[in-house]
């Protein structure tokens, strides 16, 4: 096992709000890994930055989003080179920062991830990490319930459970009384009394469990270890503010509490595009009892925002290249204000996908045909999930870009292209693509022609 230490340097005294960090990794020769580090502070000036000690660069931070000096959210990129399919333990410690003052006690911050990239025995390839984010403050009044469905997605299909942070995994581990999270990675608040209004250090893991029994296999040393459905593979931190805020005067959405409105996207809904290609998200909600004042985002890089009056915004983010084939969670929040108060509406995420992706399904017949799928960059369709409850939605994309696929028949596509074209839509439609998928010929081989006997 290998052990990276990262440290935070800082010349600001800062609140620190949480961290979230996923990665994502490339070829296995050379093994490529990035990892995604979202960290948030009181202010963009005091977010720290992360020193990079290893084979690895050190970009500098981006911002993704603030709310009005109270909190700022970064990401940074870090690139590691020559790292193969083993387990990784990483340690952050974060420097001279401590938590936003607190009610659970929380000071000293920790970072600690358990990383596995060995082979998997079901895919042939190295684990992945689950994937999620979360806005670094999450309000609610303290009279009103209020149920928060984080968006997880795992690339390799596991199982994905929530738990709260323990033992080495922070100083400190006090988790906050008022929240309880599910291991199907739900939070719920109750109502409760104001003497218990303020803000919370939220800290959290998020762990990948295989579906079936598998070998992990050591790019290295070929050492092996199996895995059962009841043995988390990996985990990643997921760390916030939670703050209960003074009763509302009503819990109605729409009313104070910001209530979203079509077109916005549902909850868990997935978002394709293209890289290269601008992709635009529309947001919209109403509180016809207090003034709706932002819109609060955390995203991939590049996400950015604006508003065409109260209530109405739009996002926005353009995929680089290494973006392709990949799925990011963007979550958001609508805030507003009346009489001095804040309130948010709930937490709402969506997956968004960038293409191109192809897939392959060779079968024994005498024709060769090549379909694609046109990809709208906004179309939005419910991701498909596993039938075990409250599962992780199975790994995207989610829409055919091309297929290469050979049949057997009596059709000649010179006089029944039409008919054979939509006899492979129908079977798409089948297999559970969307009814208004569309296919395109792109080539088509004749291999051999079979004469049925008389």
């Amino acid at each position: 096992m290998s052990v990276l230490l990262l440290l935070l340097i800082t010349g600001a005294q800062a609140a620190y709000h949480g961290a979230v960090i996923t990665n994502y990794f490339g070829d296995v020769r050379p093994f490529v890994l990035t990892y995604h580090i979202k960290e948030s502070g009181s202010s963009c000036e005091e977010v720290d930055i992360w020193q990079c000690g290893g084979n690895c660069t050190t970009p500098p931070f981006y911002a993704i989003d603030e709310s009005r000096n109270e909190w700022c959210q970064k990401t940074q990129i870090l690139i590691f080179t020559n790292y193969g399919p083993r387990t990784f333990t990483f340690i952050f410690g974060v420097g001279s920062s401590n938590w936003i003052e607190n009610r659970n006690g929380i000071v000293t911050p920790l970072i600690r991830i358990s990383n596995d990239f060995r082979n998997r025995s079901d895919i042939n390839k190295p684990n992945s990490t689950p994937q999620t984010t979360i806005l670094p403050l999450v309000r609610v009044p303290s009279n009103c319930q209020r149920n928060i469905n984080l968006l997880v997605f795992d690339p390799d299909g596991d199982d994905i459970r929530c738990r709260y942070a323990a033992g080495p995994e922070c100083n400190i581990c006090t988790p906050p009384s008022v929240l309880n999270v599910s291991s199907s990675c739900s939070l719920s608040f109750r109502p409760t009394n104001s003497s218990n209004k303020g803000p919370y250090a939220v800290q959290m893991m998020v762990e990948d469990f295989p579906r079936q029994t598998i070998t992990l296999t050591d790019g290295f040393t070929g050492a092996q270890e199996v895995k059962t459905p009841s043995i988390a593979i990996g985990s990643i931190p997921l760390q916030f503010v939670f703050t209960v805020d003074p009763a509302a005067p009503s819990c109605t959405a729409g009313e104070y509490l910001p209530r979203f409105l079509p077109p916005t996207p549902q909850h868990g809904a997935q978002i394709l595009t293209n890289v290269n290609q601008t992709l635009e998200i529309s947001v919209r909600a109403e509180a016809t009892q207090a003034d709706i004042s932002e819109l609060l985002v955390s995203g991939p890089p590049g996400v950015t925002k604006s508003s065409s009056g109260s209530g109405n915004f739009t996002l926005t983010w353009k995929p680089i290249d290494g973006d392709g084939g990949l799925n990011y969670a963007l979550c958001f929040v609508v805030q507003a204000n009346s009489s001095g108060a804040v309130y948010q509406s709930d937490l709402r995420c969506v997956f968004v996908t960038t293409g191109n992706t192809t897939v392959s399904r060779p079968t024994t017949n005498t024709t060769t045909l090549t379909t694609t799928t046109t990809n709208q960059p906004t179309a939005t369709t419910e991701p498909p999930l596993s039938s075990t409850p409250n599962a992780t939605p199975e790994p995207g994309p989610y829409h055919v870009l091309a297929l290469d696929v050979m049949i057997s028949t009596t059709l000649s596509m010179e006089t029944d292209s039409a008919t054979i074209m939509n006899l492979i839509k129908e079977e798409l439609k089948r297999q559970g693509l969307p009814s208004d998928i569309t296919l395109k010929l792109l080539r088509s081989t004749l291999l051999g022609v079979t004469t049925p006997a008389p």
